[in-house]
Protein backbone atom coordinates (compact mmCIF):
# COMPACT_ATOMS: atom_id res chain seq x y z
CA UNK A 1 0.00 0.00 0.00
CA UNK A 2 1.73 3.15 -1.22
CA UNK A 3 1.40 6.11 1.10
CA UNK A 4 1.29 9.41 -0.75
CA UNK A 5 0.63 13.06 -0.16
CA UNK A 6 -2.62 14.29 -1.71
CA UNK A 7 -2.76 17.76 -3.17
CA UNK A 8 -6.21 19.29 -2.88
CA UNK A 9 -7.79 22.66 -3.49
CA UNK A 10 -5.82 24.55 -0.89
CA UNK A 11 -6.31 28.05 -2.30
CA UNK A 12 -4.93 31.10 -0.57
CA UNK A 13 -4.15 30.51 3.09
CA UNK A 14 -4.50 32.83 6.01
CA UNK A 15 -1.31 32.99 8.03
CA UNK A 16 0.65 30.47 5.97
CA UNK A 17 0.86 26.70 5.92
CA UNK A 18 -0.70 24.57 8.62
CA UNK A 19 1.75 23.72 11.41
CA UNK A 20 0.59 20.21 12.34
CA UNK A 21 3.12 17.42 12.74
CA UNK A 22 2.04 15.61 9.60
CA UNK A 23 3.17 11.98 9.31
CA UNK A 24 2.50 9.20 11.74
CA UNK A 25 5.62 7.09 11.76
CA UNK A 26 8.32 8.95 9.86
CA UNK A 27 7.92 6.89 6.67
CA UNK A 28 6.34 9.53 4.50
CA UNK A 29 4.09 12.55 4.72
CA UNK A 30 0.69 12.15 6.29
CA UNK A 31 -2.00 14.22 7.93
CA UNK A 32 -2.85 15.09 11.46
CA UNK A 33 -6.50 14.45 10.68
CA UNK A 34 -8.39 12.91 7.78
CA UNK A 35 -12.06 13.86 7.68
CA UNK A 36 -14.19 11.34 5.78
CA UNK A 37 -17.18 13.22 4.39
CA UNK A 38 -17.50 16.82 3.24
CA UNK A 39 -20.98 17.78 4.36
CA UNK A 40 -21.85 20.22 7.14
CA UNK A 41 -20.22 18.07 9.84
CA UNK A 42 -17.04 17.37 7.90
CA UNK A 43 -16.53 20.94 6.68
CA UNK A 44 -17.23 22.41 10.11
CA UNK A 45 -14.66 20.05 11.62
CA UNK A 46 -12.15 20.91 8.92
CA UNK A 47 -12.59 24.63 9.55
CA UNK A 48 -11.76 24.24 13.23
CA UNK A 49 -8.81 21.94 12.49
CA UNK A 50 -7.40 24.28 9.85
CA UNK A 51 -7.64 27.24 12.18
CA UNK A 52 -5.80 25.18 14.79
CA UNK A 53 -2.92 24.73 12.28
CA UNK A 54 -3.37 20.99 11.94
CA UNK A 55 -2.67 19.42 8.57
CA UNK A 56 -6.10 18.23 7.46
CA UNK A 57 -7.52 16.36 4.49
CA UNK A 58 -11.22 16.15 3.69
CA UNK A 59 -12.26 13.27 1.43
CA UNK A 60 -15.72 13.88 0.01
CA UNK A 61 -17.73 11.46 -2.14
CA UNK A 62 -20.18 14.21 -3.12
CA UNK A 63 -23.35 12.53 -1.81
CA UNK A 64 -24.96 14.99 0.63
CA UNK A 65 -28.21 13.77 2.15
CA UNK A 66 -30.01 17.04 1.45
CA UNK A 67 -28.99 17.26 -2.22
CA UNK A 68 -32.62 16.89 -3.45
CA UNK A 69 -33.65 20.03 -1.56
CA UNK A 70 -33.48 23.48 -3.13
CA UNK A 71 -33.13 25.18 0.26
CA UNK A 72 -32.36 24.48 3.90
CA UNK A 73 -34.08 26.10 6.84
CA UNK A 74 -33.59 26.67 10.54
CA UNK A 75 -29.87 27.49 10.40
CA UNK A 76 -29.52 30.96 11.92
CA UNK A 77 -28.12 33.42 9.33
CA UNK A 78 -28.32 30.76 6.61
CA UNK A 79 -32.10 30.25 6.56
CA UNK A 80 -33.27 29.58 3.00
CA UNK A 81 -29.78 29.03 1.60
CA UNK A 82 -29.43 26.24 -0.94
CA UNK A 83 -27.45 23.19 0.24
CA UNK A 84 -25.14 23.53 -2.77
CA UNK A 85 -24.35 27.16 -1.97
CA UNK A 86 -23.78 26.26 1.69
CA UNK A 87 -21.25 23.58 0.78
CA UNK A 88 -19.51 25.85 -1.73
CA UNK A 89 -19.09 28.53 0.94
CA UNK A 90 -17.75 25.97 3.38
CA UNK A 91 -15.22 24.64 0.90
CA UNK A 92 -13.97 28.13 0.21
CA UNK A 93 -13.59 28.83 3.91
CA UNK A 94 -11.58 25.70 4.70
CA UNK A 95 -9.31 26.31 1.70
CA UNK A 96 -8.38 29.65 3.26
CA UNK A 97 -6.80 27.79 6.17
CA UNK A 98 -4.80 25.34 4.10
CA UNK A 99 -7.18 22.39 4.44
CA UNK A 100 -6.99 20.05 1.45
CA UNK A 101 -10.16 18.77 -0.19
CA UNK A 102 -10.20 15.64 -2.31
CA UNK A 103 -13.20 14.47 -4.31
CA UNK A 104 -13.23 10.72 -3.89
CA UNK A 105 -14.16 7.90 -1.59
CA UNK A 106 -12.43 6.20 1.33
CA UNK A 107 -12.71 2.47 0.73
CA UNK A 108 -10.91 1.17 3.81
CA UNK A 109 -9.19 2.27 7.00
CA UNK A 110 -6.72 0.23 9.03
CA UNK A 111 -4.95 1.05 12.25
CA UNK A 112 -1.18 1.18 11.98
CA UNK A 113 0.90 -1.02 14.26
CA UNK A 114 -0.68 -3.11 16.97
CA UNK A 115 -3.70 -0.87 17.37
CA UNK A 116 -2.59 0.90 20.52
CA UNK A 117 -0.92 4.17 21.35
CA UNK A 118 -0.57 6.97 18.79
CA UNK A 119 0.30 4.88 15.73
CA UNK A 120 -2.47 6.37 13.60
CA UNK A 121 -4.29 5.03 10.57
CA UNK A 122 -3.77 4.12 6.95
CA UNK A 123 -6.63 5.47 4.83
CA UNK A 124 -7.18 3.77 1.47
CA UNK A 125 -8.73 5.83 -1.34
CA UNK A 126 -10.82 4.61 -4.24
CA UNK A 127 -8.04 5.31 -6.73
CA UNK A 128 -5.77 2.84 -4.91
CA UNK A 129 -3.65 5.39 -3.11
CA UNK A 130 -3.40 5.75 0.64
CA UNK A 131 -2.62 8.47 3.13
CA UNK A 132 -1.76 8.38 6.81
CA UNK A 133 -3.65 10.10 9.58
CA UNK A 134 -3.11 10.41 13.30
CA UNK A 135 -6.81 10.94 13.93
CA UNK A 136 -10.02 10.35 11.97
CA UNK A 137 -13.41 12.01 11.82
CA UNK A 138 -16.10 9.92 10.14
CA UNK A 139 -18.83 12.19 8.79
CA UNK A 140 -20.22 9.90 6.11
CA UNK A 141 -23.87 10.57 6.92
CA UNK A 142 -26.66 8.28 5.82
CA UNK A 143 -28.79 7.41 2.82
CA UNK A 144 -32.56 7.76 2.75
CA UNK A 145 -34.40 4.78 1.24
CA UNK A 146 -37.73 6.06 -0.01
CA UNK A 147 -41.02 4.15 -0.15
CA UNK A 148 -41.40 2.25 -3.42
CA UNK A 149 -44.42 4.22 -4.62
CA UNK A 150 -44.30 5.58 -8.18
CA UNK A 151 -43.66 9.30 -8.11
CA UNK A 152 -42.19 9.54 -4.62
CA UNK A 153 -38.50 9.45 -5.57
CA UNK A 154 -39.03 11.82 -8.50
CA UNK A 155 -40.73 14.46 -6.34
CA UNK A 156 -38.64 14.05 -3.17
CA UNK A 157 -37.37 17.37 -1.90
CA UNK A 158 -39.98 19.30 -3.90
CA UNK A 159 -43.56 18.48 -2.87
CA UNK A 160 -42.72 15.09 -1.38
CA UNK A 161 -41.08 15.88 1.95
CA UNK A 162 -40.03 14.19 5.16
CA UNK A 163 -39.31 16.93 7.71
CA UNK A 164 -41.79 19.67 8.65
CA UNK A 165 -39.06 21.59 10.48
CA UNK A 166 -37.13 21.76 7.20
CA UNK A 167 -40.02 22.56 4.85
CA UNK A 168 -43.24 23.02 6.81
CA UNK A 169 -43.31 26.82 6.67
CA UNK A 170 -42.85 26.86 2.89
CA UNK A 171 -45.89 24.61 2.30
CA UNK A 172 -48.03 25.80 5.23
CA UNK A 173 -51.81 25.60 4.97
CA UNK A 174 -51.76 23.42 1.85
CA UNK A 175 -53.55 20.05 1.73
CA UNK A 176 -51.07 17.57 3.24
CA UNK A 177 -50.90 13.82 2.85
CA UNK A 178 -48.81 11.55 5.06
CA UNK A 179 -47.78 8.14 3.72
CA UNK A 180 -47.55 5.57 6.49
CA UNK A 181 -44.64 3.17 6.48
CA UNK A 182 -45.30 1.79 9.96
CA UNK A 183 -47.48 2.52 12.97
CA UNK A 184 -44.77 5.01 14.02
CA UNK A 185 -45.87 7.23 11.11
CA UNK A 186 -48.72 8.42 13.34
CA UNK A 187 -46.19 10.71 15.00
CA UNK A 188 -45.35 12.31 11.66
CA UNK A 189 -49.02 12.81 10.83
CA UNK A 190 -49.59 14.52 14.18
CA UNK A 191 -46.50 16.71 13.86
CA UNK A 192 -47.33 18.09 10.41
CA UNK A 193 -50.76 19.16 11.65
CA UNK A 194 -48.90 22.11 13.21
CA UNK A 195 -48.39 23.49 9.68
CA UNK A 196 -51.76 22.61 8.09
CA UNK A 197 -55.23 21.82 9.35
CA UNK A 198 -55.95 19.77 6.22
CA UNK A 199 -54.03 16.52 6.75
CA UNK A 200 -54.88 13.07 5.42
CA UNK A 201 -53.08 10.02 6.80
CA UNK A 202 -52.79 7.28 4.17
CA UNK A 203 -52.33 3.95 5.95
CA UNK A 204 -50.90 2.37 2.77
CA UNK A 205 -49.53 -1.03 3.91
CA UNK A 206 -50.27 -0.46 7.59
CA UNK A 207 -53.38 -2.18 8.93
CA UNK A 208 -55.74 0.01 10.91
CA UNK A 209 -55.58 -2.52 13.75
CA UNK A 210 -51.89 -1.65 14.20
CA UNK A 211 -52.89 1.80 15.46
CA UNK A 212 -53.58 2.06 19.16
CA UNK A 213 -56.69 3.64 20.63
CA UNK A 214 -54.48 6.51 21.80
CA UNK A 215 -53.20 6.96 18.23
CA UNK A 216 -56.73 7.17 16.86
CA UNK A 217 -57.86 9.59 19.56
CA UNK A 218 -54.91 11.89 18.92
CA UNK A 219 -55.42 11.81 15.16
CA UNK A 220 -59.06 12.72 15.64
CA UNK A 221 -58.18 15.52 18.06
CA UNK A 222 -55.70 16.93 15.52
CA UNK A 223 -58.29 16.77 12.75
CA UNK A 224 -56.24 14.28 10.75
CA UNK A 225 -58.30 12.11 8.41
CA UNK A 226 -57.36 8.42 8.21
CA UNK A 227 -57.64 6.66 4.85
CA UNK A 228 -57.08 2.87 4.70
CA UNK A 229 -55.94 1.18 1.53
CA UNK A 230 -52.67 0.87 -0.36
CA UNK A 231 -51.33 3.83 -2.33
CA UNK A 232 -50.69 2.99 -5.99
CA UNK A 233 -49.04 6.20 -7.24
CA UNK A 234 -48.85 9.95 -7.05
CA UNK A 235 -50.81 12.11 -9.45
CA UNK A 236 -48.72 14.85 -11.04
CA UNK A 237 -50.00 17.56 -13.37
CA UNK A 238 -47.94 20.38 -14.90
CA UNK A 239 -44.94 19.27 -12.81
CA UNK A 240 -46.71 19.54 -9.48
CA UNK A 241 -48.31 17.06 -7.13
CA UNK A 242 -52.08 17.17 -7.31
CA UNK A 243 -53.22 13.93 -5.70
CA UNK A 244 -52.66 10.46 -4.30
CA UNK A 245 -54.20 7.50 -6.12
CA UNK A 246 -55.05 4.30 -4.22
CA UNK A 247 -55.06 0.82 -5.72
CA UNK A 248 -58.88 0.92 -5.77
CA UNK A 249 -58.62 3.79 -8.26
CA UNK A 250 -59.80 6.54 -5.94
CA UNK A 251 -57.85 9.81 -5.99
CA UNK A 252 -57.42 12.10 -3.00
CA UNK A 253 -56.46 15.67 -3.87
CA UNK A 254 -53.24 16.64 -2.11
CA UNK A 255 -50.51 19.13 -2.97
CA UNK A 256 -47.90 17.97 -0.42
CA UNK A 257 -47.01 14.46 0.68
CA UNK A 258 -44.89 13.64 3.72
CA UNK A 259 -43.08 10.31 3.75
CA UNK A 260 -40.85 8.51 6.21
CA UNK A 261 -37.67 7.32 4.46
CA UNK A 262 -35.78 4.40 5.94
CA UNK A 263 -32.44 5.80 7.07
CA UNK A 264 -29.41 3.66 6.20
CA UNK A 265 -26.36 4.86 8.15
CA UNK A 266 -23.06 4.74 6.26
CA UNK A 267 -21.13 3.01 9.04
CA UNK A 268 -19.00 0.64 6.97
CA UNK A 269 -15.67 2.24 7.89
CA UNK A 270 -16.58 2.33 11.56
CA UNK A 271 -17.59 -1.31 11.49
CA UNK A 272 -14.29 -2.32 9.89
CA UNK A 273 -12.46 -0.48 12.65
CA UNK A 274 -14.47 -2.38 15.26
CA UNK A 275 -16.49 0.56 16.58
CA UNK A 276 -19.30 -0.32 18.96
CA UNK A 277 -22.72 0.31 17.40
CA UNK A 278 -26.08 0.76 19.08
CA UNK A 279 -29.25 -0.53 17.44
CA UNK A 280 -32.12 1.96 17.22
CA UNK A 281 -35.48 1.92 15.42
CA UNK A 282 -33.77 4.04 12.75
CA UNK A 283 -30.63 1.96 12.18
CA UNK A 284 -27.39 1.15 13.97
CA UNK A 285 -25.23 4.12 14.97
CA UNK A 286 -21.85 4.34 16.71
CA UNK A 287 -21.72 4.75 20.46
CA UNK A 288 -20.03 8.11 21.05
CA UNK A 289 -19.16 10.37 23.95
CA UNK A 290 -20.30 14.03 24.07
CA UNK A 291 -17.45 15.05 21.73
CA UNK A 292 -18.23 12.34 19.17
CA UNK A 293 -15.40 10.00 20.19
CA UNK A 294 -16.26 6.42 19.25
CA UNK A 295 -15.17 3.29 21.07
CA UNK A 296 -12.12 3.18 18.77
CA UNK A 297 -9.27 5.34 20.12
CA UNK A 298 -8.49 8.16 17.73
CA UNK A 299 -11.77 7.94 15.78
CA UNK A 300 -14.57 10.48 16.08
CA UNK A 301 -17.92 10.58 14.30
CA UNK A 302 -20.27 13.48 13.62
CA UNK A 303 -23.43 14.46 11.76
CA UNK A 304 -25.90 11.89 10.44
CA UNK A 305 -23.22 9.26 10.99
CA UNK A 306 -24.23 9.37 14.67
CA UNK A 307 -28.01 9.85 14.35
CA UNK A 308 -30.76 10.08 11.76
CA UNK A 309 -32.29 13.29 13.15
CA UNK A 310 -29.19 15.51 12.93
CA UNK A 311 -30.17 18.66 11.05
CA UNK A 312 -27.55 20.75 9.22
CA UNK A 313 -27.06 23.01 12.23
CA UNK A 314 -26.62 20.00 14.54
CA UNK A 315 -24.17 18.37 12.14
CA UNK A 316 -22.06 21.51 11.96
CA UNK A 317 -22.03 21.72 15.75
CA UNK A 318 -21.04 18.06 16.06
CA UNK A 319 -18.17 18.53 13.64
CA UNK A 320 -16.96 21.52 15.62
CA UNK A 321 -17.03 19.58 18.91
CA UNK A 322 -15.17 16.63 17.44
CA UNK A 323 -12.48 18.85 15.93
CA UNK A 324 -11.98 20.81 19.14
CA UNK A 325 -11.57 17.56 21.06
CA UNK A 326 -8.99 16.32 18.55
CA UNK A 327 -6.98 19.55 18.80
CA UNK A 328 -6.61 18.99 22.53
CA UNK A 329 -6.01 15.27 22.14
CA UNK A 330 -3.15 15.73 19.67
CA UNK A 331 -1.59 18.50 21.70
CA UNK A 332 -1.47 16.36 24.86
CA UNK A 333 -0.14 13.38 22.90
CA UNK A 334 2.70 15.51 21.51
CA UNK A 335 3.50 17.01 24.89
CA UNK A 336 3.53 13.59 26.56
CA UNK A 337 5.83 12.27 23.84
CA UNK A 338 8.19 15.22 24.37
CA UNK A 339 8.24 14.66 28.12
CA UNK A 340 8.99 10.96 27.65
CA UNK A 341 11.79 11.56 25.09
Amino acid sequence: MEVVTMTGKSGKTRGGRAHGTGGTDGTGTGYDVVVVGGGAAGLSAALVLGRARLRTLVVDAGEPRNAPSSHMQGYLSRDGMSPAAFLAAGREEIAGYGVELLTGRVTDVTRNGAGTGDAGFAVLLDDGRAVRARRLIVATGLKDELPAVPGVAERFGRDVLHCPFCHGWEVRDQPFGVLASSAMSVHQALMVSRWSKDVTFFLHTVAEEELSDQDLRRLAAAGVGVVPGEVAELVVEDDRLTGVRLTDGSVHARSVLYVGPRPVPRTGLLERLGAELSETPFGAYPVVDPTGLTSVPGVWAAGNAVGFAEQVVHAASGGYRAAAAIVGDLLMADLDAAVAA
